[in-house]
């Protein structure tokens, strides 16, 4: 078997202007960036698609697939004749070079050029960067020129931010020996910052502008927020992010039109691709296939629940992406018999997936169908177990191919996918955004995770206090937790009972314009493992990578 990239280097690729064709645009929509990768220009909000939303289980470390279940989804698509866009995110360099890899699909449906995608794309995350960086920089500058607005040092909430996973910034002291006002600082990988949270949630140049205002900085002496705005940096931070707001054009790896655009994680932040990337898929196709990070109980609940309020979109159905494999994990299956016939382990841990359709059904109130991702190893008892369990809970589960088979092992759950569109529904949410900070939490943790309550800690409810007496009580809620475990304890695998998820500590995005409520330890700025996958990629005097997944 070829490797991800020897694969994606082997089919050639199309001319991205003929890739644009299909979504019926021209080439004067398009800002080219070479052959086969363009910024799409035109204004596009028909939003006449059918909304597609790929999410999972809690992942594993077997690994569950779903980017390339979501490219080979919308590869099916097309092969039943279909029009359709795929909407997805953009990968981060700390991830690629750190554990996970990359984030291009794999085998046969991959998004293309899947080097490019992986490694510096358009440029959108190195702009974020240097548009955080900016403000960062223009608030230690006010303080060292006389400080004007009054600015409590210890008080300042905005972090410097990298595209790398670099363990040795995440505590730093900067401006020492008379370089500055000497201070601690955080670093947080860029995928964590709040520019990138505003760049997804932002619908036109004007409101990233409004929002980028809106960042609170920190507070003056008398406890009052200071926001970026104060510091007339505004307009500097928006012409670096300009071009970085326009949605990325590339193709799958059998042509499909493909959207990439934006990557905020979904334990800090709401886990999607920007709306303006949405909008222009649903403007441009029939059907639109977008995922969201990590589980339903992360990704999902906060596309829902945060992206389609804000951009006033709803998926007409959810696929929840499982493997026999990972189930098996979360039954309590040893890692290294995992290919070997256990039904019982798979009993065991069915209960994660069945939790999630009932959430999608029940909480959202959207049609539901499961795909798993298939292995040679899945015997045909494990298969009829999942089938029979997803079945009984009022769902469709469609064992799938997409990684050998590209688009024709998608075809199968393509025709499930579009007959649930077919199905009425209306979006639900899981609270009202009247509902205090304290209720909303609740909501989620006991409808979403299936928790008993929440318990806040002091800090975290004088917090919550604060932030609702400043007039923010009626934003959305982005909880930050373990994606591992329905619970705040990663070790808790499968479907947890009788569990309390603990707040330590609350943020208040006023750019992003959502509520953070931290459980466990968040992990802003991650570490490189023993052996990263950095140490596997190379590039040959030709120019051709290797190692690159």
């Amino acid at each position: 078997m070829l490797s991800d990239i020897e694969i994606a280097e082997s089919i050639p690729m199309r001319d991205v202007r003929d890739v644009a064709k299909q979504l019926g645009l021209r080439e004067d929509d398009l800002e080219l960036y070479g052959k086969y990768k363009a910024k799409i220009c035109a204004p596009c909000d028909q939003r006449k698609a059918k909304l597609i939303l790929v999410t999972a289980i809690n992942p594993t470390a077997s690994g569950e697939g779903k980017t390339t279940v979501s490219i080979g989804l919308a590869d099916g698509l097309k092969q039943i004749g279909k029009n359709v866009c795929l909407a997805l995110r953009e990968p981060s360099l700390g991830p690629v070079f750190g554990i996970k890899g990359g984030a291009a699909g794999g085998g046969y449906a991959q998004v293309v050029p899947m080097a490019d995608i992986n490694l510096h794309f358009t440029g959108d995350l190195h702009a974020i960067t240097a548009a955080n960086n900016l403000l960062c920089a223009m608030i230690d500058n006010h303080i060292f020129r006389g400080n004007e607005l009054d600015i409590v040092p210890e008080t300042i909430s905005f972090r410097r931010c990298m595209d790398m996973n670099e363990r040795s910034l995440i505590n730093i002291t900067i401006g020492q020996k008379g370089k500055g006002v000497e201070r601690e600082e955080h670093f947080e990988i860029t995928a964590a910052s709040e520019i990138m949270a505003i760049l997804c949630l932002s619908t036109s140049l004007k409101n990233l502008k409004e929002r980028l205002g809106n960042i609170i900085v920190g507070q003056n002496s008398k406890g009052e927020y200071v926001y970026a705005r104060e510091l007339r940096c505004v307009g500097a931070m928006a012409t670096l992010l300009k071009d970085a707001l326009k949605p990325n054009l590339v193709q799958t790896l059998e042509g499909t039109p493909a959207i990439i655009h934006g990557g905020p994680f979904a334990n800090i932040a709401h886990g999607c691709n920007s709306i303006l990337a949405t909008y222009t898929a649903m403007s441009l196709s029939d059907y639109t296939v977008t995922e969201a990070g990590f589980g339903a109980d992360l990704g999902a609940e906060k596309f829902l629940d945060t992206k389609c309020r804000i951009a006033g979109i709803e998926p007409s159905a959810v696929v929840i992406v499982a493997t026999v494999k990972a189930l098996k994990l979360h039954g309590g299956a040893d890692k290294t018999t995992l290919s070997e016939e256990n039904v019982e382990a798979l009993e065991k841990g069915l209960p994660n997936l069945l939790k999630h359709v009932e959430t999608m059904r029940d909480v959202f109130h959207k049609p539901v169908v499961v795909a798993m991702n298939h292995f040679a190893t899945d015997t045909q008892a494990e298969i009829d177990t999942v089938m029979a369990a997803v079945q009984s809970a009022g769902a469709k589960a469609v064992f799938t191919d997409v990684f050998l088979k590209g688009g024709e092992g998608g075809k199968e759950l393509a025709e499930a996918v579009v007959e649930a569109c077919e199905l009425p529904s209306k979006l639900t949410y899981s609270y009202d955004l009247s509902d205090g900070i304290k209720e909303k939490i609740t909501a989620v943790a006991t409808k979403i995770y299936g928790a008993d309550g929440v318990t806040f800690t002091q800090e975290a409810a004088e917090k919550i206090a604060a932030i609702e007496e400043r007039g923010y009580k009626n934003l959305p809620v982005i909880i930050a937790k373990t994606q591992y475990s329905l619970s705040d304890q990663k070790d808790l695998v499968g479907r947890p009972e009788h569990f309390n998820i603990t707040v330590r500590d609350v943020i208040l995005k006023g750019g992003a314009g959502f509520v953070v409520a931290c459980t466990g330890t968040l992990m802003l700025m991650p570490g490189l493992s023993k052996h990263p996958a950095a140490e596997l990629i190379d590039i040959d005097d030709n120019g051709t990578i290797s190692g690159l997944s």
